[in-house]
């Protein structure tokens, strides 16, 4: 709570000083923390436009890090400042369907002043590269997950699906490389090691972007594995279509915005059993030709519907409605709203 006041006031104050040396019309402003709307709501007083670009449901998020046994008064806490943040902002933006239906119900906005600006991979970022030789010789089927290793984002759930997959189902060549850190990385660290797993899980850590395609690169078969919950089922998970963006097949729980993004890109799986991932990625491993066409489907909806690029125009449409003159800027000039390894949705 600290930092967020810290972080709030600190922003007033950068803000403060860009509006009295050059100007602005518009605050732009993105959760976490759902506080930022205050410093937009003093700017309103001074006849300034707020955006709200609402990247997170803080009250699911807070409840999913917390195994669903987080503090009453912080959710009820959390909920108040979403609310706040959406009723005070001209206009949100928001990453899908499902979180727009949440953001309407909640805050009860009409639904003309909520725009859905879904996320995706700027294709002329992320590209294929060779893959990392290193990593090719050390298994013959090789699992990659790419994310921000947070306690909702279940790869220990992915780490006791390749326990399931090389001790159950005896696919033993088998290889999982995790790019990315957070929050569980030494708890994951830790699970791989009481399990065993040392050979068959290989931890990163944190990458430049634009190494990524070096190490999904050696993967056979993407991974994700986010768990059922009522923040994870809200959720598009940008790693779902970083994957697509390389050709890789997906191995998934069945959640609505995962199937939504990745749909014949993906085998999926019932949530939320570890087994039933391994039974999947065992189903890929087997088949080659299937995980090839899968890349190819993937791929396509990427380029047809999914990058960054078929976003903008939304993007550059509410700002239009706020401030005319807006929307000229060229789609070359904006950049993904998420262009790390993160695991966000907006």
């Amino acid at each position: 709570m600290l930092e967020a006041v810290h972080v709030t006031a600190t922003i007033f104050v950068c803000a403060t000083g860009v509006l009295l040396r050059c100007g602005f019309d518009v605050v732009h402003v993105h959760d976490p923390p759902d506080t930022l709307a205050i410093v937009a709501a003093a700017f309103k007083l001074l006849g300034k436009r707020f955006v709200y670009d609402h990247h997170d449901l803080a009250p699911e998020l807070y409840q999913a890090n917390a195994d669903g046994r987080g503090n009453r008064l912080v959710h009820r806490a959390l909920l108040l400042l979403e609310t706040l943040a959406c009723r005070l902002a001209d206009h949100v933006l928001t990453a899908n369907a499902s979180r727009r239906e949440v953001e309407m119900a909640r805050a009860g906005i009409p639904a003309e002043r909520v725009t859905v600006v879904r996320n995706g991979p700027d294709l002329t970022r992320l590209r294929p590269e060779a893959a990392d030789p290193a990593l090719l010789a050390r298994a013959r089927f090789i699992i990659g997950w790419l994310g921000s290793m947070g306690h909702h984002d279940g790869v220990d759930h992915l780490i006791r699906a390749v326990y399931h997959l090389v001790h159950a189902l005896d696919r033993r060549d088998v290889l999982c490389v995790l790019v990315g850190s957070g929050d569980a990385y030494d708890d994951c660290r830790a699970l791989a090691s009481e399990l065993g797993m040392q050979d068959h899980i290989h931890f990163t850590g944190l990458v430049p972007y634009d190494r990524i395609s070096e190490y999904l690169g050696a993967a056979d078969v993407c991974a994700v594995p986010d768990p059922s919950s009522p923040y994870n089922d809200r959720s598009t998970m940008i790693k779902v279509m970083e994957y697509m963006a390389l050709s890789k097949p997906i191995v998934a729980y069945d959640l609505p915005e995962t199937r939504f993004s990745a749909q014949s890109a993906a085998v999926y799986a019932e949530p939320n059993g570890p087994a039933g991932l391994a039974q999947a990625l065992a189903l890929l491993e087997a088949d080659p030709e299937r995980r090839a066409a899968m890349g190819d489907a993937g791929r396509r909806r990427v380029e047809e519907c999914l990058a960054w690029r078929h976003s903008v125009p939304h993007l550059l449409e509410a700002y239009a409605k706020l401030a005319p003159g807006a929307a000229t800027a060229p789609a070359s000039g904006l950049s993904s709203r998420d262009p790390g390894t993160a695991d966000a949705d907006a």
